[in-house]
């Protein structure tokens, strides 16, 4: 049904379905995983991997992440200006924990390891922002 002003309900829906797609149709997709270990309450190791990806993702973008983005074009140097940010992201999206606890001659020690899996994200680069999402 044609609404009074023409086709107002159809650029509507055209605009809506622009919008949401945008991020699936401009993006490109990476390879991201992390790694923190803390040793006897003292922090070990971190690692952040990425890498574009080779292959097609398949998935859907999930909750998306906003970093501002100063006219980089690098995803690295980007997390790496934003890191604090990038990594309170990470958590909360779910993180694997391994914890292992050994007692030797009354010493205790302990490790713990959290680590994101390798997960495919779809990354927007704007002028002013880019817009992340992990593909689940």
């Amino acid at each position: 049904m044609r609404s009074r002003d023409g086709n107002l309900n159809f650029s509507l829906r055209l605009c809506s379905i622009v919008i949401f797609s945008s991020l699936a149709l401009c993006a490109d997709e990476y390879l991201i995983s992390y790694k923190y270990i803390v040793k006897d309450a003292t922090l070990y190791n971190e690692n952040l991997f990425i890498s574009k990806a080779m292959t097609k993702c398949q998935g859907n973008p999930q909750e998306e992440f906003i970093l501002q983005n100063s006219g980089e074009d690098s995803l690295k140097k980007l997390i790496s200006k934003n890191s604090e940010e990038f990594i309170e992201y990470i958590h909360k999206l779910g993180l694997n924990v391994s914890h292992d606890e050994k007692t030797t001659n009354l010493q205790n020690s302990y490790t713990t390891v959290l680590t994101l899996k390798t997960t495919c994200f779809k990354v927007d680069f704007n002028d002013n922002f880019a817009i992340i999402a992990p593909l689940k």
